[in-house]
């Protein structure tokens, strides 16, 4: 689960890069939730891991929580979210 939430975050961050491009904003309303799934495996992959092996799960987690971080605070000053 830990690969899987690395590679999810990895995925989101790309396209959270794609994202900021000016008139590409309206790809945060879809990178949200997808992020968001991918913290939610993470989270998981946590869960059960055992202690000494939660460094993919737990980089997933922090790269999918700052693209929903990232994502949310665009389109707060871009007026996406009102």
């Amino acid at each position: 689960m830990g690969l899987i939430s690395l590679l999810w975050g990895i995925v989101s961050m790309l396209w959270m890069i794609l994202a900021l491009i000016p008139l590409l904003g309206w790809g945060n309303w879809f990178l949200i939730p997808f992020a968001a799934v991918g913290a939610i495996i993470a989270a998981i992959g946590i869960a059960l891991t055992a202690p000494g092996r939660r460094g993919r799960a737990k980089t997933g987690l922090i790269l999918n929580v700052v693209v929903i971080v990232v994502a949310v605070t665009r389109l707060a000053l871009g007026g996406g979210v009102i």
